[in-house]
């Protein structure tokens, strides 16, 4: 092993595992104190503040970030929207006192100056926030300290997510859950749409409606795309031959699959194993 100025060194007991159970082999890598140097050199680059944009994709969560003296700076437009305004700019500068019951003002201060006193994350807040009705709601909240470039604490950040909007975002999946774990496992046998549909609950045309408004993708394309992927952890792992991999993950013509691995994966299978083998 070696320091941080030696060559990156992986714990075999962390090494990750991939699909089929084997531990990943890694290709060496620059000395560490190299990449970090490479990783603070791209980051001053950044224009500032583009991370927050993520906040604005992810649903039922709310972000913001305030500064020492408690004032609003950041907030996405779910955060501003829950707290009775249109948009960030009119949220800007003004504090938990201005915008929530006193009760709540307190007990969300209380929180931020004990993360900016001690400089470290409180996680798993169970607080109530309220809802887009303005009453009380069970939310978790999530708080971090913000530093400045020389490393003081400058205000602090956080998530706010309700377990009723978590709920709902993750239902959807939990009722296909049946049928996606049976296409997990039989992944190379013959899509049974009927089947699936049954062990999901649900009539057929119900079955397909709800699989693509869930994963954006008709069960066949999920299907062909597992496949594809599981060929492709074999063709980087193992030497065998492109034509007996694709019988194994259910392609019946290796010209099939190789439209479809290439379709999917950008390359040729081959061509994906010149890059990515380990042989």
């Amino acid at each position: 092993m070696t320091g941080s100025g030696g060559v990156g060194y992986v714990h075999p007991n962390k090494t990750p595992f991939d699909s089929l159970g084997r531990r990943r082999t890694f290709p060496c890598m620059e000395p560490t104190s190299a990449r970090l140097r490479s990783r603070e050199a791209w980051a001053r680059r950044l224009q500032a503040g583009q991370f927050r944009q993520l906040f604005e994709l992810v649903p039922h969560t709310l972000f913001f970030a305030k500064d020492l003296e408690g004032r609003l700076m950041l907030a996405n437009t779910a955060f501003a929207q829950r707290c009775g305004f249109k948009s960030e700019a009119e949220i800007v500068g003004l504090r938990d006192e201005d915008i929530f019951p006193p009760a709540l003002a307190e007990r969300y201060g209380d929180g931020d100056r004990r993360v900016i006193a001690t400089g470290q994350p409180v996680l798993g807040i169970i607080e109530l926030f309220p809802n887009v009705l303005g009453e009380p709601d069970w939310c978790e909240t999530n708080k971090l300290p913000l530093h400045d470039r020389d490393g003081r604490v400058c205000g602090v950040c956080g998530t706010v997510r309700s377990y009723e909007g978590a709920r709902a975002a993750i239902q959807p999946y939990l009722d296909l859950a049946p049928s996606a774990d049976y296409l997990k496992e039989h992944y190379a046998e013959r899509l049974d749409v009927g089947k699936l549909a049954k062990l999901s609950g649900m009539s057929v045309r119900q079955f397909e409606r709800r699989f693509n408004q869930t994963f954006r993708m008709n069960p066949r394309t999920y299907l062909v795309r597992m496949r594809v992927a599981i060929a492709a952890e074999l063709l980087r792992t193992t030497s065998r031959r492109a034509t007996e991999i694709a019988l194994e993950v259910g392609f019946y013509d290796h010209s099939d699959f190789s439209r479809q691995f290439r379709k999917i994966m950008g390359v040729a299978p081959t061509d994906y194993r010149k890059q990515r083998g380990t042989g």
